[in-house]
């Protein structure tokens, strides 16, 4: 039985297929999913990361995360802490909010993996391109939330789903890595299933804020 991996739900349709995954949608959250035995073994996920080059002295790596960067800072406080989670091999948005006076924390599971930082509250918490790798991304949310502080913020940047015709075609997809595709749709039902405040400040960026 498929279940989804954001909330948990059996009701799943086939949503596409392509030469190398089978891709499903939930009916109840409209998240869009590969199944657990299409995902890469941990060996082969690291090493397509190990292939990334981003670091924080390319300028364009720092535009592309301005996009997250410039909303979220301006909701917040001078001084507030906060947690980059899934920093990758070159933390880079953590760098950026502490050269404006935001003491930071990194956790990433291959990079940073001190798990004391997720045992600490934080007054924002940012994820980069970071849910479309998540097996168990309902799991991982929560998670994340339950370190937030009340009117704290969470920020996320991932490509959207828009419709089963751009998905056929969509480079999102091809990368191996890539196993959760969230909607804008997605994110709301996710939302206002934890009482959260959403917006949409760009195309791939969504910040919410925790009561």
């Amino acid at each position: 039985m498929r279940c989804c991996p954001l909330c948990d739900a059996t009701t799943v349709t086939h949503y596409h297929q392509d030469r190398r995954r089978d891709y499903y949608q939930c009916a109840t959250c409209l998240l869009v999913f590969v199944p657990p035995e299409q995902h890469l073994n941990a060996r082969d996920e690291k090493a397509e990361y190990d292939r990334h080059q981003n670091s924080p002295y390319d300028t364009g790596y720092r535009h592309f995360l301005g996009r997250l960067f410039t909303p979220l800072l301006a909701k917040l406080p001078a001084g507030a802490n906060g947690l980059d989670f899934g920093a990758g091999p070159g933390p880079t948005l953590s760098l950026m909010f502490e050269e404006v006076g935001h003491p930071m924390a990194i956790y990433d599971v291959f990079y940073a993996p001190d798990i004391q930082v997720l045992t600490q509250s934080y007054a924002f918490i940012t994820a980069t391109e970071v849910l479309e790798h998540l097996a168990q991304p309902g799991k991982v949310l929560d998670q994340l939330l339950g370190l937030l502080l009340p009117g704290s913020y969470l920020g996320l940047m991932t490509k959207r789903v828009t419709t089963p015709a751009a998905f056929a075609c969509w480079h999102y997809i091809n990368d191996p890595t890539h196993v959760c595709f969230f909607s804008e749709a997605t994110f709301r039902w996710w939302a206002e299933k934890h009482q959260l405040v959403v917006e949409f400040p760009g195309n791939d960026t969504v910040i919410l804020r925790k009561h």
